[in-house]
């Protein structure tokens, strides 16, 4: 039978952190937690629990994931985040193939609970993520808020059976925050990259986000808080280009 990591990053997750962990028995032959200082009670709850825990300042989730995962002790890793667990389902789905890990990485229908409800249509589901793979053969990557891991050329996927349940936004007002925050750090990934938007781009991405998820992915059939939350994620989209647009004009003043 093949051992597991779980990893994790986590910062003030005293809400979520410990039914994440519990789904994890039996599954995870070793749990790494990376904690960005956190100032409640998450390090307290890990102590309850098998958690080979260490403290690191945030640099962003790529860097921050890249970090935890060097810190597996097993090349099969399990991704999970500390607002995530594992359903029934997805338990059983993983036990089922620890004795033949025949692929190079396992994808995941990620299910999201949007201020109290399931939402099962939108681009928030399926929502699928690579979250079991072999760490040695790709590496974490993205633009950060957004990481993901890459596998190489020619590595093998399969899907398993079974939701990662994911306590997304509790509030509106958490979505609305959480969408300026990274927006914010978005923009400012993208000015590094020395990527540019247009006039119009904002608008664009606004118009786009929201027909994509609402319209062709069927975001109206979660009734009003599916409207609600492809309105807000695609103002998150308008004001990340909105902002970069800004970086550039600062720039451009301050010469």
């Amino acid at each position: 039978m093949s051992e597991i990591s779980a990893v994790i990053i986590a910062y003030n997750e005293e809400q979520f952190i410990e039914r994440c962990l519990a789904s994890l028995k039996d599954v995870a032959d070793e749990i790494v937690v990376v904690d960005s200082l956190s100032t409640d009670n998450t390090a307290s709850i890990c102590s309850r629990y098998n958690v080979k825990f260490c403290t690191r300042p945030f640099e962003g989730y790529v860097q921050q994931k890249t970090y935890a995962t060097s810190l597996a002790s097993f090349p099969w890793v399990l991704s999970i985040d500390a607002d995530e667990a594992l359903s029934e389902e997805l338990r059983r789905s993983i036990l089922d193939i620890k004795n033949n890990l025949n692929a190079d990485g396992y994808i995941f229908n990620r299910l999201n609970n949007y201020c109290g409800k399931w939402i099962r249509h939108s681009r928030w589901y399926p929502d699928r993520h690579l979250r079991l793979f072999n760490r040695e053969k790709g590496r974490w990557t993205g633009i950060n808020p957004h990481d993901f891991f890459r596998l190489n050329r020619n590595c093998r996927t399969k899907r398993l059976k079974g939701d990662l349940l994911h306590w997304y936004y509790s509030s509106i007002e958490e979505h609305v925050e959480k969408m300026n925050s990274f927006s914010s750090i978005g923009a400012s990934e993208l000015f590094r990259l020395g990527r540019k938007a247009g006039a119009c781009t904002p608008h664009i991405h606004l118009v786009w986000s929201f027909f994509r998820s609402y319209i062709l992915r069927g975001g109206f059939l979660d009734g009003q808080l599916g409207y609600t939350g492809c309105m807000i994620s695609a103002m998150g989209s308008f004001l990340k280009y909105a902002k970069l647009r800004k970086m550039y004009y600062v720039e451009k003043t301050d010469k």
